[in-house]
């Protein structure tokens, strides 16, 4: 409960959005538990359900809140908003309390493909070490993220399922300083919705990046996709 203020400035739909987006981030109302419909919530705050409707849109349109025919409106996980720094998915998520876990699907060393050598700087057909994995935050399917490095790196499924990539990197004494980085979307394909847990063809955004060591060496090539519906990219842009 909380107290409409109907002296102050602020619009009435927006205090009750306010209202609600804090008791999602508090918990008060996890991921997964249903909201008043919007009679109940205009009786309780003696508010019209216009001004009701338009508080729970204002909350669906920022992706806290869902409408479900037949449940009702429901709370989903917040997206997962990221810097675009040279860092980890892993351990940004474990900066934010989100609660990483990761699946090896596959560890494979390969002979590099041509486009693959290129961006590692080896020689095509020469042996690298090729991971699949599904990032999860708070139980729920977030990246499939596939990793490309030199065949001197000798990881674990025990090391990448316990850790993320970039702390393995760093306990191989790599001192990692700048990274190529390319952002995208795409459609998903049919195993891609199917391990993300997301309908046929829904929009992904992507990612491909070559991360580079203090010496200037190649050290990890990236191919990353992500559920748009769940996760954003972030920057800070500056006038010149």
């Amino acid at each position: 409960m909380f107290d409409i203020d109907r002296s102050s400035p602020t619009p009435l739909y927006f205090q009750l959005a306010q209202a609600i987006e804090g008791a999602i981030t508090g918990g008060a109302l996890p991921a997964g538990s249903r909201l008043e419909n919007e009679v109940l919530l205009a009786q309780r705050y003696g508010l019209s359900r216009p001004t009701v409707r338009r508080a729970v849109q204002e909350l669906v349109d920022k992706g806290l809140l869902v409408r479900k025919r037949g449940v009702g409106t429901q709370v989903i996980q917040p997206h997962v908003r990221r810097s675009v720094e040279l860092t980890s998915l892993y351990d940004d998520l474990s900066r934010a309390g989100d609660a990483p876990t990761t699946e090896v699907l596959s560890l494979d060393r390969v002979p590099a493909p041509a486009d693959v050598a290129k961006e590692l700087d080896v020689t095509e057909g020469d042996e690298i070490v090729v991971v699949r994995r599904l990032r999860r935050s708070h139980g729920e399917p977030l990246a499939l993220l596939t990793n490309h490095l030199p065949g001197r790196f000798e990881p674990t499924v025990e090391q990448l399922t316990e850790r993320g990539l970039y702390q393995y990197l760093r306990a191989q004494g790599v001192h990692l300083r700048v990274a190529h980085q390319r952002i995208g979307a795409r459609l998903a394909r049919a195993e891609e919705a199917r391990l993300l847990d997301e309908p046929p063809r829904s929009a992904l955004l992507t990612m491909q990046r070559t991360a580079f060591d203090d010496q200037g060496g190649a050290v990890e090539y990236g191919r990353h996709v992500y559920r748009a519906s769940r996760y954003d990219f972030e920057t800070t842009l500056v006038g010149r």
